[in-house]
Parts: structure tokens; C-alpha cells; sequence
């Protein structure tokens, strides 16, 4: 990111507060994830258990459900059809761990149904991922240099990253959405249970709007520093 350059008033007014919303987002979705993977779910349903009710209520037979390591690394790959759950989640049977199981399912019912947020993000992502590590670089670097194309191809790559993360927001938003209604429509965890889920779902996504915040005022904060540079 930008801000890692240097510090200057707009990394103040724009990034920090981004930078403390990040870090209050990711504080909750790690306390609301070990709260609610504290209590069991009564059906004794287990995260695996979860995501292939799901896939197999959609029709939904060509996804491969694996555990991968670590917390909080769950992740649907529309590419290898392979649903991915961490550890905390894959053999457990918490309720944290079937709201999250729902929520990757929820990506996988996503790309089955052709969701226009998902296929735009999809496209966008391979300028998205060069845009986010060069484009700062580059804009900071043509700054610096007072070389405005170079400034113009940093900032048009870091925007596509902006929009990467911008179109992420409905993108897990309506999978969370998707987890609660068929976590309560299929009965597989009860309403007092489903509030423990949409705490955690909330938190998440509490993280993906933190990060496109960040992204957003990182972007406006180069616009603003050329701004003031072309002003002298």
C-alpha cells in the first residue's frame, strides 16, 4: 500500500482511520469466531457434514470438499472446483464453524448460478493482483520522478485493484446471505443457533469492507498528493 512509503496528512486523515477499522474488524471476527466455536450445534452437524448438504441440495456434485491448515483459511477455488475448509472448521461442529462452512458454500452456489458480482470479480482479478503490488509503485515512483505517464499506468493498474476489492463486498455479502437463509430454510441449525452464525458472518464481512476502505482511500490519497503537486 501506499502508506508504506512515507507519512503525510492525507495517510493521516484517510489511512489511519481505514487502518483502525481494519484492525477493530479483524479483533471481532477472531473474538466472534472463538466464542461461537465454543458451542456445539445440537444436530451434531460438522463443518464437511454442512458444506455437502449444501452442494447436494444445488445439484451441485463436481466440488471437492478438503481441509488446508490454519484459521481462517477457508476458500472456495472455482478454478480446481475445490471447497477448502480449515481445520477449526472442516471436523468441527461448532456453530462458528457451520456458518463459515455455509458462507464457502454460498461461493461455490455463486459460480454454479453464474453470479454477475462473482464473474466480474473473477475477470477483473489478474490485473487486480498486478495492479495491487506494482500500481502503487509505480504511481509513487512517477510522483516522485514528475513522470505523469508513469504516475497514470500506477494509478489505472492500482484501480483495478480498487475495483477488486470494491466488487468483493456483494460478492461476500450475498454469500453470507445465502449461508443464513439455508442454514434456517434446511433446518440445520435453530434460530437462537443462527444468531450465534450471523455474528460471525457480520464480523467477516466486517474485514472485507475494512480492506476496501483501505484500498479506496489509499487510491484517493495518490490522486490527492499528484493533485498538490501539479498545484506548485
Amino acid at each position: 500500500m501506499p502508506g508504506m512509503f512515507y507519512i503525510d496528512k492525507w495517510y493521516i486523515l484517510l489511512i489511519v482511520p481505514c487502518m483502525l477499522l481494519s484492525l477493530l474488524a479483524q479483533a471481532l471476527v477472531k473474538s466472534r469466531f472463538h466464542k461461537y466455536s465454543q458451542i456445539r450445534n445440537r444436530r451434531g452437524y460438522r463443518g464437511r457434514d454442512v458444506a455437502q448438504m449444501i452442494l447436494r441440495s444445488y445439484d451441485i456434485l463436481d466440488v471437492a470438499i478438503e481441509p488446508v491448515q490454519g484459521q481462517l483459511t477457508d476458500h472456495f477455488s472455482p478454478k480446481e472446483k475445490v471447497l477448502r475448509l480449515s481445520e477449526p472448521v472442516f471436523a468441527a461442529d461448532s456453530i462458528a464453524a457451520l456458518g463459515v462452512a455455509a458462507h464457502e458454500s454460498g461461493h461455490a452456489i455463486q459460480t454454479e448460478k453464474h453470479y454477475l458480482p462473482n464473474l466480474i470479480r473473477q475477470g477483473i482479478f489478474p490485473v487486480a493482483r498486478i495492479g495491487s503490488s506494482a500500481g502503487p509503485w509505480l504511481a509513487i515512483i512517477g510522483l516522485a520522478m514528475n513522470a505523469k505517464t508513469l504516475f497514470s499506468v500506477g494509478i489505472l493498474l492500482y484501480a483495478a485493484a480498487v475495483a477488486f476489492f470494491i466488487v468483493t463486498l456483494p460478492v461476500e455479502f450475498d454469500a453470507s446471505r445465502r449461508a443464513i437463509h439455508i442454514l434456517d430454510e434446511q433446518a440445520i441449525l435453530d434460530p437462537d443457533e443462527l444468531e450465534g452464525a450471523k455474528a460471525v458472518l457480520k464480523a467477516a464481512a466486517l474485514t472485507y469492507v475494512a480492506s476496501a476502505a483501505t484500498a479506496l482511500a489509499s487510491l484517493i490519497r495518490l490522486l490527492l498528493l499528484a493533485r498538490e503537486r501539479d498545484e506548485h
